[in-house]
């Protein structure tokens, strides 16, 4: 059984720092691609970032947080990172992990999901 488990989320004031973690178990994790969603309330689920497997892996993000967000990988502790620099406030949202795209990083059809950790960015 594959689990997803998303922890780092919290209130932090607009320019500022968080760094979200995702722990994978329940398959190899080193063989697949990795992603970071959002939602915020009223809105769709958004692409964030996402990263491929491997060594050397792609990445990709959004445009929207492109030069202020990275993600990383640490293979040996199953975890993926979403290190988001310069908060704004249109930031806040429901950040999800998913792994293993079927199609593309940036479409939301990915094999498994986590429950999601929330992120506030206050003025």
């Amino acid at each position: 059984q594959v689990q997803l488990i998303e922890s780092g989320g919290g209130l932090v004031s607009a320019g500022g720092s968080l760094r979200l973690s995702c722990v994978a178990s329940g398959r190899t994790f080193s063989d697949d691609g990795m992603g970071w969603f959002r939602q915020a309330p009223g809105k769709d689920r958004e692409f964030v970032a996402a990263i491929t497997s491997g060594s050397g892996p792609l990445k990709f993000y959004a445009d929207s947080v492109k030069g202020r967000f990275t993600v990383f990988r640490d293979d040996t502790k199953n975890t993926v990172y979403l290190q988001m620099d310069s908060l704004k406030l249109e930031d806040t949202a429901v950040y999800t992990c998913a792994e293993r795209w079927r199609a593309t990083p940036s479409d939301d059809n990915y094999a498994y999901w986590g429950q999601g950790t929330q992120v506030t960015v206050s003025s």
